[in-house]
């Protein structure tokens, strides 16, 4: 489903300098992988360029497969189709903020609803189905604010599926919660992921969390290059 290979981004020079470099990366439809290492390795920059809200500056191949079709991003980029690249956003992918990313003047339900609304879908009972599985479906009148950590993350889970994506992104979805919340919330989206068969890809820095959510490990390491700059590189484990 993804594929990705001689992929590069880079911001800032000399000793400001950071690098994320993909050798090689190959899910296929279905995976579960976590992407693991320390603060600033590149974890939420990956997820960036899968999300296609961040641009390579070179990629030898960089493609991704949604509902059945295989998209040349590399292609899409360089082309700059700009409109293509926000359709696949919107239609296909589901994004887990760190911070939840809920929108304080709506409340709940109208939150989960929110990509189903921009796409013009039916209401089909998902928002209710979702809210009852990830246990906010008490919440669905109350505003953000008025939630827990734990609620507010839970709800940003299910706006991420609320459409239908084909594939989920979550950029350290249980960072800010306690074990047992951080605990809960992981394997409620796994198992929502499970449920809308899809792909999904966890950026956090609790292995032992991943491992035992049963995640095969994507490691980012960084080195310290000779001019002072960072380059981070993937390595899959087992």
């Amino acid at each position: 489903m993804i594929d990705l290979h001689g992929v590069r981004k880079t911001r800032g020079h000399g000793a400001q300098r950071y690098s994320l470099a993909i050798d090689d990366l190959q899910l296929a439809s279905g995976a579960r992988v976590a992407l693991v290492g320390p603060s600033g390795c590149g974890k939420s920059t990956l997820l960036d360029l899968l999300a296609l809200v961040l641009a390579p500056d070179a990629a030898e191949r960089f493609s991704v497969e949604l509902a059945g079709s295989a998209e040349d991003i590399a292609k899409l980029w360089r082309a700059r189709q700009l409109d293509h690249l926000a359709t696949l956003r919107s239609r296909h992918l589901g994004y887990v903020l760190q911070a939840g990313g809920l929108l304080g003047f709506l409340d709940v339900r109208s939150n989960i609803r929110l990509p189903r609304e921009l796409l013009g879908l039916a209401d089909d009972g998902s928002v209710e189905r979702l809210a009852e599985a990830l246990d906010v479906a008490d919440q669905l009148h109350k505003r953000p604010v008025e939630l827990s950590l734990g609620q507010r993350q839970r709800v940003s889970c299910a706006r991420a599926l609320a459409h239908g994506p084909t594939l989920l992104l979550a950029d350290e979805p249980t960072a800010a919660l306690d074990p047992i919340n951080a605990e809960r919330v992981m394997q409620l989206l796994l198992r929502q992921a499970d449920t809308y068969q899809v792909t999904c890809v966890i950026a956090t820095h609790d292995e032992r969390l991943a491992r035992e959510a049963g995640l095969r490990m994507l490691r980012l390491h960084c080195r310290r290059d000779a001019d002072g700059g960072v380059t981070a590189t993937l390595e899959q484990a087992a």
